[in-house]
Formats: C-alpha cells, structure tokens, sequence
C-alpha cells in the first residue's frame, strides 16, 4: 500500500518560490507548449506545485520512453552495490555463448561503464537492427554490430545499449529488472502499478517501455537528489548516484544547449549545475541541487529543449534562498490555474446539414492501400454522445465520443501508438468531436497513457468519405495521406 504523505504539500511561498512565478510558468507552457500532460514540482523535499491536463490525471501511469534508461541505471548500481559485478566487467563475459564467431578487439574492450555512458564504440545506434533479429535474441543482435570506434571514444546515444544492461542484470539476478527493482526502489519510494515492455524472451527493454505515474517520477527525483536516501532508508550507494550523475562523457555539440551538457550513467548533464532523466516527447526527471528542487513532467511534445528554456526561465530564478511572505491571492490564482489544467476538446460545432446524411452510414476502403489497414468506418450521431466505429484487422472498435468535452473509455485502436501489439491490449482513451466545417467531422483522441493525442478528420461528399490523420507528436511523419 502507498505510504502517507511521501511528499508533504507546502505552499511555494513557505519554500522561496512565489506562487507568481508558477503561474506564468503555466501559463508560458499552455501558450508557447501545448501538450504538457502533468507536472510536479518539488522544493525542500515539498509538493509546492502539482497539475494535469484533464483527461490526464494523477492516477494513470504514463509512457516514460527514454526516460526508463535512469531506471534501468539504478538497477545496475544496485546490483553493482549487491556485488554481483562490476562497472569494468567486459560485456562478452556475461554472453559467451552469443558471442559473433569473430571478436573485434573493439568488442572485446566494451566494459559495462562504456554502455551506462553511451560511449561503446558503435557508429550507429544499435536498436533498429538489433530488434530485427529472427530469433529474438536481441544480445546477439548487439553484439553481432560492428564497433567502429574504440570504446569510450566515441559517444552515441544508443538504446541498444541499455538493453544489454538490463539484460546483463536479468542474467545475474534471475529476475527482469522491473522485478528485481520493485522491493529495491518501487517498493521503499511507494512506487505502485509499474509496467515495462519486454523483448520476444522476456528481457525489459531498458531503454524504454516503462510506464509509471508523474508523482513516481518525482519521488525517483528526490531519491536521486538526496543522493540515494528516502525518508531515512539508504537506497542507493551515494557513491554510485554522484557517478550515474556526473559528466562521464563529453557529447557536444548540439544545437540544443542541453543536450551538449555531458552525459552520466544514463543521465544527461544540464546548464546551470542540474541534471535530468528524460524520454521522447517531453518526460522529464529534472534534478536541480543548487536550488534543492525537482521538476516531473510528462507531455507529449516535439521540441523538448523549449520546455527546459521555460524552466530556465521562470522557475530557476524563482527560487530563491530563505522563505517568502505569504500571498493568499497569488496562490489561489495558481491553484484554480492548475485544478483546470486540460488538453482542449475538439473546437467545432456539434451539428451540421449532413448530421443526418452520415450517421450510421458505414464506409470501406480499398484494402492494402493504406498504412492502418483500415477497412471500415462508421459515425453515429443520434446520441448525447457521438459513436465512432473504425474496423481493421484486428476487428470492429467502438469508442464514444464527447461534444465539447472528453468522453474516456478504452480501445484497442492504436494505430497512432504500435501496429505490433496484440489486439487484446485495451489502452485508455478519451474522445472529443465536433464539426470543423459543414462537411468534416473531427475526432480527436487523447490516449492518456501516452504522448499521442492523434486527430481524425472525416469529410463527406456525396456517398463517400475521406479520411484524414495527424498526430501531435511521432518518431515519423505527423501526417498521413488522405485515404
């Protein structure tokens, strides 16, 4: 069970922070951002700040992406810790037995440091092809790469090498890393309801895959900033967190200041003496020791860097050194800011002269000609609440959909999420429509475990249907071809 009060609440003022200065960080964040998902800001060891953008909510994990790799970095310095091996060990020595049949003496150099610190000597990111081995053993994928470089030459943001650290853990200690840290870490920091991904033999995947809570983020945060205590409890060597969180490597340049900082065991370095965790599309773990503060975001962003350059902004010099007055109305501003924190609904009308021309009509598509394999579509609009029927391969999915606001419930249509899970995977979704013109109709879906909130668009004429898909954020196009 969660244990009480792990991160008491404090008003900002009691803690050197004007509660103004909060506000016009959200505010910059809604106006210059979009797509904030939850956030939490803790100072002195206190919640000064909390939010999240309705339909998401304290209560659902969210994807952490690369954000994972600082987890699965603790895992190794608790195992290192346990003396079950070394940061020096040779990576081979934990897989002879898939070893290539040739060994480079590159490969052959690659210590376990080299991929904490992402410099293992490949040129290029070792996941793609490593994931794409018949057999699903993804070590002999890794170590089949060609190592290019001499390894701690040469830095590489490499997924792939996170995974062999959770495998390498996994190897050692019998159990994946989500299990091995659930009495270690999630346990001590209430940590509840963790999930992370696995390969085809049950290995997690390290470098991402794992979901967890914005609030967990934060209390993870606090561990590292207390340099491995929680609530009196040593959970980590303080040895180990200053080593995972100092500049091992260099990795400028970047066009982005943040990202040329330096990298540490699977933590990037940051301006103004802080460090961070962080995944694709804006999920932060964001450390600052000279202000004693720790920022959880989750969203779905493209342009990670313009989130740091508000904190930079607007929270670092908010922090000052000793308590400020208390100001009843500057807080309460924040808190109604905050407790009406929400991704907008789709903007439209709720009726249009087609209203009911379409409903209930069911369009197909040509088959094998679209990215989806979407082959049915159906809209009905003679409810409170709209019905949206899509059919794949994977079957018929129902979702309702709310006129002005989100209506959530569940779907195994995730087409903006992975094509390569099974049909049973039900994710949560909320659902809002409108017309945006008097022949389209707009769906736009917030699914609030993840980063994506894609938009439907369909637009009638006559006894067909065009279909239109965008997306807020993707690892490729944010736009696909009309069907």
């Amino acid at each position: 069970m969660t244990q009480p009060n792990l991160l008491p609440r404090s008003t900002p003022e009691a803690q050197g922070i004007a509660s103004s200065a909060l506000l016009a960080f959200v505010e910059a964040a809604d106006r210059q951002i979009r797509d904030l998902h939850g956030l939490i800001l803790l100072r002195h060891g206190h919640r000064v700040a909390q939010g999240w953008w309705s339909p998401y909510g304290p209560e659902h994990p969210h994807m952490l992406f690369s954000l994972s790799k600082s987890f699965t970095s603790t895992a190794v310095g608790l195992a290192v810790a346990e003396g079950r091996f070394s940061v020096d060990d040779p990576v081979l020595s934990f897989f002879p037995e898939d070893a290539p049949a040739e060994v480079s003496d590159h490969l052959a150099a690659m210590r376990v440091r080299h991929l904490l610190s992402m410099v293992t000597g490949h040129a290029e990111d070792t996941t793609g092809p490593m994931t794409e081995c018949e057999d699903g053993n993804w070590v002999r994928g890794f170590l089949a790469r060609p190592v290019e470089h001499e390894p701690g030459t040469h830095f590489l943001y490499n997924t792939g090498a996170s995974y062999v650290l959770s495998a390498i853990v996994q190897k050692l200690t019998g159990m994946t890393v989500l299990d091995y840290l659930g009495p270690r870490l999630f346990a001590p920091l209430g940590i509840e309801d963790a999930e992370w991904g696995t390969c085809p033999r049950g290995i997690n995947l390290g470098g991402f895959g794992l979901s967890v809570k914005t609030e967990d983020v934060a209390r993870f945060g606090q561990m590292v900033l207390q340099k491995g205590l929680w609530q009196g409890q040593r959970i980590l060597p303080a040895a180990w967190v200053e080593e995972a969180t100092a500049r091992q490597v260099s990795n400028a340049p970047n066009e982005n200041p943040d990202w040329e900082q330096g990298y540490g065991y699977q933590f990037w370095r940051c301006r103004h003496g802080a460090y961070r965790g962080d995944g694709a599309f804006g999920q932060f773990c964001l450390v600052m020791p000279e202000q004693d503060a720790v920022l959880a975001i989750t969203a779905g962003v493209g342009n990670m860097q313009a989130v740091l350059d508000l904190v930079w902004a607007h929270l670092l010099p908010a922090m000052g050194p000793a308590p400020l007055p208390e100001n009843a109305a500057a807080h309460e501003a924040l808190e109604r800011k905050l407790a009406a924190l929400s991704i907008p609904p789709q903007e439209g009308e709720p009726t249009s002269d087609l209203t009911g021309q379409v409903s209930g009509v069911t369009y197909r598509f040509p088959q094998g000609e679209n990215e989806g394999s979407l082959q049915a579509i159906s809209l009905d609009l003679t409810g409170e609440d709209a019905a949206l029927t899509l059919c794949d391969e994977r079957g018929e999915h129902h979702i309702s959909v709310g006129s002005g606001d989100w209506v959530l419930g569940t779907t195994a249509f995730d087409a903006a999420i992975s094509r390569s899970a099974p049909a049973a995977v039900q994710r949560p979704v909320g659902a809002s429509g409108a017309w945006t013109a008097g022949d389209t109709y707009a769906v736009r879906l917030c699914f609030y475990g993840t980063p994506f909130c894609p938009t439907i668009a369909l637009r009638f004429s006559g006894d067909k249907v065009t279909y239109g898909f965008k997306i807020n954020v993707a690892f490729g196009p944010l736009e696909r071809p009309e069907l």
